[in-house]
């Protein structure tokens, strides 16, 4: 009966062996062994062996944040012998910081990190979470304390590029790779957000009396431009209007010359053998002036010259010659 208890109780702790030897460890997760107290190494994903009683997990202690549906935030801490090799993200609660011109603001940050050493991450920090938590609240503290609240409110991006730098380079001690960090929330004090919106305000009624008074520039310079162009348009066409009209008036005087020319011609051509063509020309003209001197509505009294007696004494001799010329 004693061995047959003996044996059973061998069974099981064969079995209890067994069972606690066997480690399965998940993807993109290790385990940090210790042998007696001492680091014997890192157990990859996958079906792992190890001695019980002899080889242990290293557990570590990881804070962790929770916010409530209040807005408080919760704070615990667990403890776990496997690390996740996956980018974690931390969410920092909102911390008071005060800024260069002596403002006080409320900030919350998100750090996005990743374990790349897990034997670093174990024995070179005892609360890695905390560890990087406190680094963040003391740097962004720093970052924020060298500008103004105007800087802080458009330089997001530089703030979050800096701080990622210095948290890279501090945690590269404790194997942890910081990916990004972004800040979530800048929230100035109730005051300072009434001056800003108030700034903001006037600025946006500055901008758009500038606007106004670029448009009505804008449409006066058109208006001018549309007058200026429309009288040189019109002085234009009353320039070629008059050149125009000069030809025209040219051209007429240049043809009425011509049949004048041309009348002249066939009249001294037809008179030629019978008498004077000069003195009938003279006399033709001054029939043709007297004409226009005595027409009209009005009695006229016209003074000749003496001159003139002679010339009228010559129509005689024109009907003469035209007589002559005829035959």
């Amino acid at each position: 009966m004693g061995s047959i208890i003996f044996i059973m109780l061998l069974i099981i702790f064969a079995l209890i062996f067994c069972v606690k030897s066997i480690k399965i460890v998940q993807q993109a997760e290790v385990m940090i062994i210790e042998r007696l107290g001492k680091f014997d190494r890192i157990l990859e994903s996958g079906f792992q062996f190890i001695i019980p009683l002899i080889d242990n997990p290293r557990s570590i202690a990881w804070k962790q944040n929770q916010t409530l549906a209040d807005g408080r935030t919760y704070t615990y801490y667990s403890f776990k012998d496997r690390i996740d090799l996956r980018e974690s993200v931390f969410d920092f609660p909102r911390q008071n910081v005060i800024t260069k011109d002596n403002v006080s603001i409320g900030i919350n940050a998100l750090i996005y990190f990743q374990i790349v050493n897990p034997k670093s991450a174990v024995y070179e920090i005892q609360n890695l979470p905390e560890a990087i938590e406190k680094l963040t609240q003391t740097t962004l503290r720093n970052i924020i304390g060298e500008l103004d609240l105007d800087e802080v409110l458009v330089s997001r991006d530089t703030i979050n590029h800096k701080l990622r730098n210095i948290l890279d380079e501090a945690s590269n001690k404790w194997g942890v790779k910081v990916n990004r960090v972004e800040l979530q929330d800048v929230i100035p004090p109730a005051d300072i957000q009434a001056s800003m919106e108030k700034q903001m305000k006037a600025e946006r009624d500055r901008r758009a009396a500038i606007l106004e008074a670029e448009g009505l520039k804008k449409s006066a310079i058109l208006e001018a431009e549309g007058l200026k162009e429309s009288a040189i348009n019109k002085a234009e066409g009353e320039k070629q209007a008059a050149i125009l009209k000069a030809q025209g008036l040219a051209d007429a005087r240049i043809l009425q010359a011509e049949a004048e020319k041309k009348a002249i011609e066939l009249t001294i051509e037809a008179i030629a053998n019978s008498g004077q063509p000069d003195k009938y020309l003279i006399a033709m003209k001054y029939l043709e002036t007297l004409k226009e001197m005595v027409s009209g509505q009005n009695n006229k009294v016209i003074y000749m010259p003496y001159e003139a007696t002679g010339v009228l004494s010559s129509v005689d001799g024109i009907k003469q010659m035209l007589d002559g010329a005829k035959k």
